[in-house]
């Protein structure tokens, strides 16, 4: 056990293992993987790699989102009790931008949530969503960016700059305020990494990535492959991937729905790539990679149960799980992050991947 740094803990929600020592809390979620995989996806003798921990326990989030309080305050939204908490301090998120949050004086009665992220630079983007539509007016008194951010998630920039850089392995990416991008950049590289060594590319592999983002693996994957074809739905994380990959030329761009994508994608993908985020994967994506057939398949899961739930759809498409890589983005919390490895089916033996199990 382990004494909480939080003065909040126990109360808000947003941590649940500050009680226990980081060792131990990565050794808990192993078991957890182990569990979800076994009880919801069916699987077992699962080789489960041991969690890769992170180098920031504490203080490590670039971002933090806020939601008004019945007396007008900010606070965290509080599931057990359904109601938003004030709080005066955090101890899993950057300190500047809890200095940022203890200084904010916000008379927005239409506020819905209001999410602080921290650049690379030390610069913060605030992100307004707002019940109306229409942009709010503003006066700010320190240096900050901020912009209202849509229901399908893209935004318009109100004060300052309309993204943020963040640096992932000597590699910048513009990233807007309505588009996902990993809050612990330390971990980003460690995915960026096993992604990548699960993938075992040489050069002359098709790549199929699918929910791209902004392109943080797209980048990386395009440089190590032949062709890739990326598919995005968020305009705004379109945008963005166009500046972050404008030094490749063997990437392919397509905006929409995944499902209705793929339904026009002819070329044969040799690596199947996915990062469903906490939804997972649709029943009709699932149906389409079961037409598509790649031979391998490398499975980005930000939520376990849903990780699982598709881990057991998988199988029953043809595919077997070779590997698991836990990854803890976010200390302190019960969230695990997970990649794992897929070879296709053929004659009772994956394809392709055999080599792994040695």
């Amino acid at each position: 056990r382990s004494v909480p740094h939080c003065p909040h803990y126990g109360h808000c929600g947003g941590c649940h293992y500050q009680h226990v020592v980081y060792e131990e809390q990565l050794r808990a979620k192993r078991l957890v993987v182990q569990d979800q995989l076994q009880r919801i996806g069916g699987l077992k003798d699962v080789e489960i790699l041991p969690v890769l921990g992170s180098p920031e326990a504490w203080e490590y989030a670039q971002e933090a989102a806020f939601s008004p309080t019945a007396g007008g305050d900010l606070g965290y939204w509080v599931p057990r009790q359904r109601e938003v908490m004030p709080i005066e301090a955090c101890s899993i998120t950057r300190p500047r931008i809890m200095t940022l949050f203890n200084d904010i004086d916000l008379d927005l009665p239409e506020l819905r949530k209001l999410t602080l992220r921290l650049d690379g630079q030390e610069e913060i983007l605030a992100a307004l969503e707002v019940e109306d539509v229409e942009a709010p007016q503003l006066l700010v008194d320190f240096p900050v960016s901020v912009a209202i951010v849509l229901p399908d998630k893209t935004a318009a920039s109100l004060i300052g700059d309309h993204y943020l850089l963040y640096e992932i392995k000597d590699r910048p990416f513009r990233v807007s305020p309505g588009c996902f991008f990993q809050p612990n950049l330390a971990m980003a590289g460690k995915l960026v990494d096993t992604v990548l060594d699960f993938a075992m590319l040489t050069g002359s592999e098709k790549v199929l990535e699918l929910y791209s983002g902004a392109g943080m693996l797209t980048a990386f994957l395009a440089q190590r492959a032949l062709e890739l074809t990326a598919v995005e739905i968020n305009s705004d994380a379109v945008a963005d991937m166009v500046v972050n990959l404008a030094d490749l030329d063997n990437v392919i761009l397509y905006h929409g729905l995944v499902e209705e994508v793929l339904a026009s994608i002819e070329s044969q993908p040799d690596l199947l790539v996915v990062d469903p985020g906490c939804t997972g994967l649709a029943k009709p994506v699932i149906a389409q990679i079961e037409t598509i057939a790649p031979p391998r398949l490398v499975y980005v899961g930000s939520d376990l149960a849903r990780t699982a739930r598709d881990s057991k759809a998988l199988t029953e498409a043809g595919y077997s799980l070779v590997k698991v890589q836990p990854l803890d983005m976010r200390p302190q919390t019960y969230h695990v992050d997970t990649v794992s490895l897929w070879g296709k089916t053929k004659n009772g033996k994956r394809n392709g991947v055999a080599s792994l199990n040695s």
